[in-house]
């Protein structure tokens, strides 16, 4: 009789504790719904707050830009000098006391640009390199911090057209994509992680128009560019999560096929020609190095076509074609 009676009660006992997770289950599950609700209610707040600060910052940078910072003393290396841009960048940044690292497969203009930056007393060394291969970019990586010190500054310029390039025979997709693309992970392979270690440092991506709008008969050249962007977006994202975005970090520069050296003028047609006008290397090397001194993040040649940039892709696909068509951004022959 007794054990019949505690199983009476368990049976009891049984029956009734799933009665009473079923009669609270609701509210709690309603209590942790609204709980989460209200987190992302404020952490979208949060964000709608940050916004409206970041953008009264930007507004008030157009008017009061943030001071420059100062170079001197930076190692800093930049990939395709014996030409155009890159060869005024090492120029203008040797100038500003850095101590610059000029590398480039063309040995004989790298060194005349070499020989040339010493003789007026600034500090530069030439370095030869294939930037399509993995290795040659770990030796030359090896001997400028056996020169000069760690990198701190990395331009790359090897993958940007020059204007004459866009009128003559295409490398091969290969070729193209090896140096304007691939290239740029071999370089961050052997630079960034003992940038991280040093907590301190700047990569400059360069890409040309052909990264916004493409160039015709130039497919794999704007792919590349593309890339270049997309590129720049992952290490940006990568250096936020690290937290390395505060102390090192990263400028993507567009250059437009305005940037013409004086040998070009005859062979470069644009259809509206006085829209747009001529900047030069050496006007675009200066304030490509005034944008990375403000640690911008985005840099346009020329400046206004960046806010233009923006506001474009904002429009329907059919439009922003029809808007190529009126301005003929690329090259004509």
């Amino acid at each position: 009789m007794s054990s019949g009676k505690v199983l009476i009660k368990h049976e009891s006992q049984a029956s009734y504790i799933p009665t009473w997770l079923e009669c609270h289950r609701k509210p709690v599950s309603m209590i942790l719904r609204l709980y989460s609700s209200f987190i992302l209610f404020w952490d979208f707040c949060i964000i709608l707050v940050y916004f409206a600060l970041q953008l009264v910052r930007s507004l008030y940078q157009m008017v009061r830009p943030p001071r420059r910072k100062s170079v001197a003393g930076e190692i800093v290396a930049i990939f395709g000098t014996s030409r155009g841009v890159g060869r005024d960048l090492a120029f203008q940044l040797a100038e500003q006391g850095a101590k610059v690292a000029c590398v480039d497969i063309n040995t004989t203009d790298n060194d005349a640009l070499v020989r040339s930056i010493n003789s007026t007393g600034y500090i530069a060394h030439a370095f030869e390199c294939d930037v399509t291969n993995k290795n040659d970019v770990i030796r030359t990586t090896n001997a400028i911090e056996k020169t000069f010190g760690p990198i701190t500054m990395l331009f790359h310029c090897c993958g940007v057209p020059s204007p004459r390039s866009l009128i003559t025979d295409a490398p091969s997709i290969q070729a193209t994509l090896e140096l304007s693309v691939v290239s740029h992970f071999w370089l961050l392979e052997a630079i960034l992680p003992k940038m991280k270690r040093h907590n301190h440092g700047h990569i400059v991506f360069l890409t040309s128009v052909a990264g916004l709008s493409g160039v015709k008969h130039q497919t794999p050249l704007s792919v590349a560019q593309f890339a270049v962007q997309g590129l720049f977006e992952s290490v940006l994202d990568e250096l936020r999560i690290e937290k390395f975005h505060g102390s090192i970090h990263t400028s993507l520069v567009h250059l437009y096929p305005f940037v013409i050296t004086p040998k070009c003028r005859n062979d470069i047609r644009m259809r509206i020609p006085s829209a747009f006008g001529t900047i030069s290397s050496e006007e675009a090397a200066r304030r490509i190095i005034a944008g990375v001194r403000r640690n911008q993040l985005e840099i346009s040649i020329p400046k206004y076509m960046l806010l233009l940039g923006h506001v474009v892709r904002l429009l329907p696909r059919r439009a922003t074609l029809l808007l190529r068509e009126l301005f003929d951004t690329g090259v004509e022959f």
